[in-house]
């Protein structure tokens, strides 16, 4: 068994929690304040399993061979000690994995009057510019606060300078695009680059590849908004299908079954093509393990294909329902503290955080637990979805949030422990995947669209706010813990001082 059946259960175990909160949630409301259609309601039900049965797969899938063949290839080419095969390789990673990341197919869509193709190969780019970037900080154990420091800086000053409809969006992408499939294997990538290195910063460097990778896609869309100067950017709600029996609900996902395992299909390519020409080259994995790995490849495949066919099909409709329907409230301000609830239980459905927390956990080797992971990710999303819907009531820019917000973030890295200050960028990337895209974002939609608001300037902008507000309480999380750790040491310290030096001879003696 490449899998065994305590593992598995563990897992299912872990996916249920993620999952049933959500769904416990969203049946309240429908049965209380936010009544909905009866058809769409059945369309989320079938959405949540297909979610559920996906997560549980993808989960499973990522630990049999994605993180092995981002381990393997990291450590393969840091053994060649050649700069350049590191630099080109990891561009030509970074940015093929980018244009077959599905979240970004659906950003290519939304910004208005930048063609699709333009927008997806700047993205690209970025990511693989700043893939390169995040590789040469760990070979030569750079700080990462100081170049967090210095790229958002740049970030900043290009917003004062792109029209306000580009903002929202450019900071959603930096989100976006680091996706299910992105994020597990540049994740081990950066954990087969460090395992080479012997020095005691090997760990520290670890993470923070992510953080930086998401910086590439806001500067490329701000440079294209820079650029372009659309005519008009209004933007509405997609409609909301109404289910008339079964046979309809069924043609509805069977339907957008192909694109999603085309989609997927194409994702997939990219990594299967570099891992079996590193194979090819180099022929260091026996026979069990690279079945091992196909089998994982395959329960990847599939469970993304049925988690993203059930959140975009079952989810949407549901989250821009409900977003229309409490808007349109006398006590509209509800949609804060819903919203809050949300997102708080909504992060820990999100694929790539279930690959973050285990492996912060397996790397520190418990002292950073998947459980004060998962807390202080599910504190910070629901105080990011809480500010998103001032902003869709208030239609307040999402200037006024992002600019203090990154500033304490930033600010912060100065003051805690590296470590923590990569894993807390790292999970910003991570906390914004396809569960905020596609039900958040279309609650905050819906929402706008009740308030007579504008849907870009307004709604847009959720995910960059879940990106944000881990950077802070993850590195609070470090703040506190190094505050506990220095405590512990001053303790241990006046405990040695009032232990007499014959009493320790003693204990020495009888100990031996």
């Amino acid at each position: 068994m490449f899998f065994n059946h305590s593992k598995f259960r563990e897992k299912l175990s872990e996916t249920l929690k993620a999952v049933f909160p959500i769904l416990a949630i969203v049946l309240l409301l429908c049965f209380t304040i936010a009544p909905i259609p009866p058809s769409i309601l059945l369309t989320f039900l079938v959405g949540a399993f297909l979610l559920t049965v996906g997560m549980l797969l993808f989960n499973v899938g990522v630990e049999l061979s994605m993180t092995p063949i981002g381990e393997k290839v990291g450590s393969i080419i840091t053994k060649s000690k050649k700069v350049w095969v590191m630099v080109l390789i990891s561009f030509i990673m970074g940015f093929f994995i980018t244009i077959s990341e599905p979240d970004l197919q659906v950003l290519a869509q939304q910004v208005p009057s930048i063609p699709n193709l333009t927008l997806i190969l700047a993205v690209a780019l970025g990511v693989g510019i700043f893939l390169v970037i995040a590789v040469l900080r760990m070979l030569f154990s750079r700080p990462l606060s100081q170049l967090l420091v210095f790229f958002y800086i740049i970030v900043f000053g290009l917003a004062l300078f792109v029209p306000k409809d580009f903002l929202a969006i450019a900071f959603d992408s930096g989100g976006v695009t680091t996706g299910p499939m992105t994020v597990p294997f540049i994740m081990a990538f950066g954990v087969g680059i460090a395992f080479i290195r012997s020095d005691k910063h090997a760990e520290d460097d670890t993470f923070g590849l992510v953080a930086l990778c998401s910086i590439g896609p806001i500067l490329a869309v701000l440079i294209l908004g820079l650029i372009y100067h659309p005519d008009s950017t209004e933007a509405v709600s997609e409609a909301i299908p109404i289910i008339d029996n079964t046979v309809d609900l069924w043609n509805l996902f069977a339907v957008e079954l192909p694109t999603y395992m085309e989609e997927i299909a194409i994702s997939l390519f990219p990594i299967i093509f570099f891992f079996g020409l590193f194979e090819l080259i180099y022929k260091d994995i026996n026979k069990r393990t690279l079945i091992r790995i196909g089998i994982g490849l395959a329960e990847t495949y599939l469970g993304l294909v049925l988690f993203l066919t059930g959140v975009n099909v079952g989810f949407m409709p549901a989250g821009n329902y409900l977003g229309q329907t409490m808007a349109a409230l006398p006590y509209a301000w509800i949609i804060i503290p819903i919203g809050m609830i949300i997102g708080y239980f909504i992060v820990r459905a999100e694929p790539s955080v279930f690959v973050l927390t285990k492996q912060v956990e397996e790397m520190t080797s418990g002292a950073i637990s998947s459980k004060a992971m998962g807390l202080s990710l599910s504190i910070g999303v629901s105080a990011s979805v809480g500010l998103a819907m001032i902003r869709v009531l208030t239609g307040i820019s999402i200037l006024w949030f992002l600019v203090p917000g990154y500033f304490i973030a930033l600010v912060l890295t100065f003051f805690v422990p590296k470590i923590f200050t990569a894993i807390a960028f790292d999970s910003g990337g991570v906390a914004s995947g396809p569960m905020t895209a596609t039900f958040l974002l279309p609650f905050a939609m819906g929402a706008c669209e009740a308030l007579g608001g504008n849907i870009i300037t307004d709604a847009f902008g959720i995910v960059s706010m879940v990106a944000m507000t881990p950077l802070i309480t993850i590195q609070v999380m470090g703040a506190l813990f190094k505050i506990k750790e220095n405590k512990l040491h001053k303790e241990a310290a006046v405990q040695i001082k009032r232990t007499p030096l014959d009493s320790i001879g003693d204990m020495d003696i009888i100990e031996l």
